[in-house]
């Protein structure tokens, strides 16, 4: 069985960032893409305005999502000045090491807070039925 986990945060774009931004971004979903061969899926969402952003990947564990936290780290450095955390929300069973490195993530871009839910109920289909 899969523990699959699923991530979300939201960030604030500051003013004059916007651009500079989805650049990184889209450099960021390429290193995952190419580098994170266990990443279900990883995209990026900016409100009409630009003035929002959301990212929401899909693992299949926990420690799929700490290692996307070990070598997609660098990049976040470069978003510190470009963004503020709102928020990190976590859907899924995660590890204290994952607790940590999301923490230290919400303390290097903002005053997110990092919140977990536990799974309750459910089931997780990667391809639909044949």
């Amino acid at each position: 069985m899969l523990d699959a986990i699923v991530y979300v945060d939201t960030a604030e774009v500051r003013e004059g960032a916007l651009e500079e931004l989805k650049e990184g971004m889209k450099e960021l979903v390429a290193f995952a893409q190419a580098n994170e061969p266990r990443l279900i899926a990883y995209n990026v969402y900016f409100s009409d305005d630009g003035t929002r952003m959301t990212v929401v990947h899909v693992h299949p564990d926990s420690a799929s999502l700490e290692y996307h936290m070990e070598v997609a780290g660098p990049f976040f450095r470069r978003f510190a000045e470009l963004v503020t955390l709102s928020s990190i929300n976590v859907y899924g069973e995660a590890s204290e090491g994952l607790l940590a490195q999301l923490q230290e993530k919400a303390q290097l871009l903002g005053r997110g807070a990092v919140e977990v839910d536990a799974l309750h109920a459910g089931f997780t289909r990667f391809a639909a039925p044949a």
